[in-house]
């Protein structure tokens, strides 16, 4: 009698999934810089990027919405990958996407103290060093080691704890947002708003920047054997997500342009906030606004770390890594020590502060190109090689949009390489090519080797 595999819980309803990718791609970066891409592209410009951008990105959502539903497996592109190209494929797939997630969460916690401290200014008591001119003191990452806690402990819990805390910090995202659209329409003022486009660099300026944040639709393929969802619905879940989070950005560039003067909403110290407290005249409206900034953390946090746990125990499931990552939580059939090493990480990386805030950003976004590589290739492979495989949805003009999300994968390549635009520097390409070898030796020494 064969061993029974460890099967996780289907909690998600279509809801949550929605709230999983959304709150995901949504996260931190638009509190800090939708003011910034305004004064680079100009307004119009911005927005115009970002449309561009979501077009690029649906491409590649597209490729996903057919596998997803195909493959309906943990683990998201490890698997599409392990059916395409064997282990070798689903192991680089899977360390590209725990990278690309972990990345992201890793600097959530100084983000999320950082924002925090703007509610209720918090001591900095006993520094610890300091990293790229930031101090780091044991005040703030206590502050972060316990939202690391709280998060870890939720997701240890269950899908459905995490998925309620999900749609419930995404609800108070678009609350946010609504005020801070209210307040540029009714007390801003236009003029505010010029110039409304720059110069093509500066439209290219924003367009660099897209694809890092629209990182999180594909959070969805990891909770697959986990939703409580059609097979043929989660196509359209999987890239509405993706068209919301584009709205969000135009309306939140929008109403930051609105709101006030390029001066408060580039040198504030958190600047849409500033330039929420600006529009409505009082400094009151900028904690208001830092409450979302706040549910936008936790949701991007969450979901990232939600995310990269079933990337670890798919990979561990499959042989790919030491077993004791395929264990589940007997009473909430969660991966849990998969979310408990993610936890750990976070933990550590609390140490580091806001001064390693670029690297992480940076090789998870590196990160985040070859697990789209990774997945696109697997598409191309899988209608090749495997044209009989059930697909509940089947994309039309599957060699056009094939073609045009090679085409969008390679220029997101192209960016980070060295003689690209905004290429890693030597401590990111560090951090890549060391998580990919520890990766790799620890497979070779730990793993099932299936």
């Amino acid at each position: 009698m064969s061993e029974k595999k460890p099967e996780l819980k289907r909690s998600f309803r279509a809801v949550d999934v929605i709230a999983l990718a959304f709150g995901s791609m949504i996260g931190w970066g638009w509190v800090m810089l939708s003011g910034y891409w305004a004064v680079q592209g100009g307004m119009i410009g911005a927005m115009l990027a970002f449309a561009v951008g979501a077009v690029l990105c649906i491409f590649v959502g597209l490729v996903y919405a057919e596998l997803t539903p195909a493959i309906p497996e943990t683990g998201g592109g490890v698997a599409f990958a392990k059916r395409a190209a064997g282990s070798k494929g689903a192991l680089i797939a899977g360390l590209a996407t725990t990278l690309a997630y972990l990345g992201v969460a890793s600097w959530e916690g100084p983000a999320l103290v950082n924002s925090f401290n703007y509610l209720i200014s918090i001591p900095k008591i006993g520094r610890i060093w300091t990293i790229q001119g930031v101090d780091v003191y044991w005040s703030w990452t206590i502050v972060a080691l316990i939202a690391t806690a709280i998060l870890t402990y939720v997701n240890v819990r269950g899908a459905k704890s995490a998925a309620v805390f999900q749609t419930v910090a995404t609800g108070g995202i678009i609350a946010v947002g609504v005020l801070l659209l209210s307040g540029g329409l009714l007390f801003g003022d236009v003029e505010y708003t010029k110039p409304l486009f720059t110069s093509v660099g500066g439209f290219m300026t924003v367009l660099l920047v897209v694809p890092a944040m629209f990182v999180g639709f594909d959070v969805i393929p990891q909770a697959a054997s986990e939703m409580d969802v059609p097979l043929k619905k989660i196509p359209k879940l999987l890239i509405w997500s993706i068209i919301a989070a584009a709205m969000w950005y135009i309306l939140m560039i929008l109403a930051t342009c609105l709101s006030a003067p390029e001066d408060i909403r580039v040198n504030g110290v958190i600047p849409v906030a500033d330039s929420m407290a600006y529009a409505y005249g009082s400094p009151l409206w900028g904690k208001v606004c830092i409450l979302g900034a706040l549910c936008g953390i936790i949701t991007s946090w969450n979901g990232f770390l939600f995310g990269s746990a079933r990337c670890l125990y798919s990979m561990a499931k499959e042989g790919l890594l030491p077993e004791f990552l395929a264990k589940t939580h007997p009473k909430y059939q969660t991966p849990v020590n998969a979310v408990l090493f993610c936890g750990a990480v976070c933990a550590v990386t609390a140490f580091l502060g806001q001064g390693a805030l670029t690297w992480f950003v940076d090789a998870s976004s590196f990160g985040t190109v070859i697990m789209y590589a990774m997945v696109v290739l697997s598409f191309v492979l899988l209608r090749k090689d495997q044209p009989d495989l059930k697909r509940p949805y089947k994309i039309a003009n599957a060699r056009f949009v094939g073609a045009m999300s090679v085409l969008v994968v390679l220029f997101f390549v192209y960016l980070y390489l060295p003689f690209g635009p905004s290429s890693l520097n030597k401590v990111e390409w560090g951090m890549v090519l060391g998580w990919f070898v520890a990766g790799i030796l620890l497979s070779l020494l730990g793993g099932r080797r299936k």
